[in-house]
């Protein structure tokens, strides 16, 4: 049952928040480089979307993170979290009977 239900929509889920950390990673480049603008209403909306649903996940990593200057290192952190979490459920998906 938990290999048939429960660990792909776990690992589903995992692929997606990776995703969309990858994505908002990409449109903070392109404002910081002026390829997009953030008055763009769009633009200003999918990154403030983006954001809340990344902040919860980000905010504690980044309590526990040292000050770096300018560079936030918090979705690297995460990324990894999210891959150490999906070959751990890879391994049970595949090791349970």
């Amino acid at each position: 049952m938990i290999n048939q239900v429960i660990i792909p929509i776990l690992l589903l889920f995992a692929n997606v928040i990776s995703t969309v950390v990858i994505v908002r990673f990409v449109l903070g480049l392109l404002v910081a480089f002026n390829v997009v603008d953030y008055s763009n209403q769009i633009v200003a909306s999918l990154i403030h979307g983006l954001d809340s649903i990344l902040d919860p996940m980000l905010r504690p990593i980044q309590r526990h993170m040292p000050d770096t200057g300018g560079i936030d290192f918090s979705p690297i952190v995460l990324l990894l979290l999210i891959r150490i979490v999906t070959i751990i459920f890879s391994y049970i998906g595949t090791h349970l009977p």
